[in-house]
């Protein structure tokens, strides 16, 4: 095994572990909370400042990345998500709002150190003018991300039965402390450090190419979690009176499957000669945009809400995975080679502003229009309008 594969493969394995808890403490936090009683306005405002120090770490993270390189993000990220586990572990009497805040804000900040590191890492490992491989490389990262943050989801489902909430953060914390400690072993040490020291100044973006992209990525992302996040779990528990568990399981199999057809996108998009370019990522928003709008409308006329949402999510995660596997590769394929986590870590600055909107929309919207299908419908009728967006913003890129 030649070394840039084994340290892909260690990359990987860092981001399979890390994306496990991830999805498994958003499912979490999701139904205990509700189970003591919070709306899901103050679910959403849970999520606040883990989306918020997204968008913040991503920025940042991208320059870091490119002084001391990507291997010490990656572990710093693998650190402070343990951090946030073992401050979730507290008695109950000590989950206040503020508290479960800033754990959050900890997993945040470590979710996207973690997450960019991997990306932007894949940049230095495929060489260039292999687009076709670079494609195939971050669709396989990418999509069994996904998949396993879906087992994630219904691994928090089923720990917070098993275990209880302090259980189950006890048990991964301890896990990925082990994956920690040999990352910190066997990780390469250079990797993905610039070759000269960018300045502070340089993380905002000065490609028109990523600006567009990113402004893209803002409201595709934005379209998903308006509905998925926090919407669709608490109706799925309310109004159609299912468990945490089974929530749980659905959401993990929207995720596993998800993830399944982003890693398989270059064979559906039939890319293995030449990799997606604008007009693939115009033509897949557009008929995203199809598929919210129909399930409003069959919701709000009154047909059976588990057979319409169950069938919709499927379309959604089919075009939906594309769209994000498309955007994934444009950003590694326009960013620069020398200190790529600059203009990856600006691209996922605006995707993690877009899942925060996303996240509060999807509290307030849901809340405020009465909960039920009317709640469902307002925020399917925003993620239609932030995917319309996200269309009309793909046609600028370059051809």
């Amino acid at each position: 095994m030649n070394g840039a594969v084994r340290q892909y493969l260690l990359i990987t394995g860092n981001y399979w572990a890390f994306t496990l808890t991830d999805g498994a403490l958003r499912m979490l936090v999701v139904l205990y909370f509700h189970q003591l009683g919070y709306s899901p306005l103050q679910i959403a405002f849970l999520f606040l400042f883990y989306e918020l120090f997204g968008v913040v770490t991503n920025l940042v993270g991208g320059w870091l990345g490119a002084r001391i390189g990507l291997n010490r993000t990656m572990n710093i990220g693998l650190a402070l998500q343990i951090g946030a586990l073992a401050m979730l572990a507290v008695p109950s009497v000590y989950l206040t709002i503020p508290w479960v805040m800033a754990a959050q804000a900890l997993s945040g900040i470590a979710k996207d150190l973690n997450k960019m590191s991997a990306k932007s890492a894949i940049k230095q490992l495929v060489p260039e003018n292999a687009e076709s491989s670079l494609f195939k490389w971050v669709a396989l990262l990418t999509g069994s991300k996904n998949t396993l943050k879906g087992v994630g989801f219904f691994m928090g489902g089923a720990l917070l039965v098993w275990l209880g909430f302090q259980g189950a953060v006890t048990a991964m914390a301890a896990v990925l402390l082990i994956v920690w400690i040999s990352s910190l072993l066997l990780l390469k040490k250079e990797l993905g450090k610039a070759s000269y020291k960018p300045k502070f100044r340089e993380i905002f973006s000065k490609s028109d190419s990523v600006n567009r992209l990113s402004a893209a990525r803002f409201f595709l992302f934005g379209a998903r979690d308006i509905w998925f996040v926090i919407a669709l779990p608490v109706f799925l528990a309310d109004t159609l009176n299912w468990g945490e568990e089974a929530t749980g399981a659905f959401m993990a199999m929207w995720i596993i499957g998800y993830g399944i057809i982003q890693a398989s996108s270059p064979k559906l998009l039939n890319n293995r000669e030449h990799p997606p370019s604008r007009d693939r990522a115009v033509t897949l928003a557009a008929l995203l945009t199809l598929v919210p709008t129909a399930i409003a409308a069959l919701l709000f006329a009154e047909v059976e809400p588990t057979w319409v949402i169950m069938v919709g999510l499927a379309l959604f995660a089919l075009i939906f995975a594309l769209n994000s596997a498309v955007h994934s590769y444009l950003i590694v394929s326009y960013a620069k080679a020398d200190g790529v986590s600059l203009d990856v870590g600006f691209y996922y600055m605006a995707n993690a502003m877009g899942r925060l909107i996303g996240t509060l929309l999807s509290g307030a919207l849901f809340q405020w229009t009465g909960l039920g299908v009317a709640g469902l419908v307002a925020c399917l009728a925003g993620s239609a309008i932030m995917v319309l967006a996200a269309a009309l913003l793909s046609r600028k890129l370059p051809i």
